[in-house]
């Protein structure tokens, strides 16, 4: 049996690459799903793939990153199939510059999209779930963001997607915990796969293979985690940050407390040196930059 049959799913950016992996991905395990892109025709070809094959699929090209436009792409959705069960947060854009060059216009477009683009369809979905769960109704809602290792490790020339990424991530956290009480999980994903994006920032890296063997950065391996993230079958998993990419499925470990040199009183000035020293010296990851 289909994992998601009944379920309606909201994507988006899914007018391609990884969007549109996600969205043909769900219509296989029965969801009804809501194709949004800001590139409408794109928007309608995905849409007109699922219906072809037999599956429920509707399009919209409504913005994203403010409440008003949101709660049309919700309507239609309700409009169309009575409820929504999974929002996907699919949609990006990369502005990249060195940090010294980045104009106010970069970085405020990308926080925009990143960071509000998140918000607004989430607030108003997680608003509508716990008043159904308030009201008695039972909910088994799922929120899935897209994060990325920019936003888990930083990366050289993206520091406005790198700081928006990061907030996704701990906003995730936030959803997490305050939704688990109406029925709502969240979790988000550092996808690596082949999109506009990928291909434009490092062509040669993400290229198809020629020699026939595994696609490593086929957006469709990435597909899997994210339906079954959506389905019912998941619903003890809460608050996670997975990495995926080709065939492997990492848990991202995130920021937490590591190595502690802890005197049992106040640390004079004088003594702070030695101690970061000392605790740098002992931290594998830290090593690469302290020892440089």
């Amino acid at each position: 049996m289909a994992i998601c049959n009944g379920r309606t799913v909201i994507i988006t950016g899914a007018g391609g690459g990884l969007g549109r992996a996600y969205a043909l991905a769900f219509a296989a395990e029965g969801a009804n799903v809501v194709i949004n892109d800001i590139r409408a025709e794109a928007a309608q070809d995905v849409a007109g793939e699922i219906v072809a094959s037999g599956g429920r699929a509707i399009a919209s090209s409504d913005d994203i990153t403010t409440l008003d436009s949101a709660q049309r792409i919700v309507d239609a959705a309700l409009a169309a199939f009575g409820e929504v069960h999974v929002l996907v947060n699919n949609a990006g854009v990369l502005r990249d510059r060195m940090f010294i060059s980045l104009s106010e216009e970069d970085w405020d477009l990308v926080m925009r999209v990143h960071l509000k683009g998140h918000y607004c369809l989430a607030n108003i979905l997680g608003r509508r779930w716990r008043d159904l769960a308030k009201a008695g109704t039972p909910v088994a809602a799922r929120i899935i963001n897209t994060s990325s290792g920019a936003g888990l490790q930083g990366s050289i020339g993206q520091s406005n997607y790198s700081a928006a990424k990061g907030g996704i991530a701990s906003l995730t956290l936030v959803q997490a915990a305050e939704l688990a009480r109406y029925g709502v999980t969240a979790n988000a994903l550092a996808p690596a796969a082949r999109t506009a994006m990928t291909e434009s920032a490092m062509p040669e890296v993400v290229k198809r293979p020629e020699d026939g063997s595994f696609d490593a950065w086929a957006p469709e391996n990435v597909a899997p985690l994210v339906v079954w993230l959506g389905s019912e079958l998941s619903a003890k998993v809460t608050g996670q940050v997975f990495e995926s990419q080709g065939g492997r499925i990492s848990l991202g470990d995130g920021w937490r407390t590591g190595v502690t040199r802890d005197k049992g009183a106040a640390w004079r000035v004088e003594e702070v040196g030695a101690a970061v020293e000392a605790i740098l010296a002992e931290a594998p990851m830290a090593q690469k930059v302290w020892g440089s």
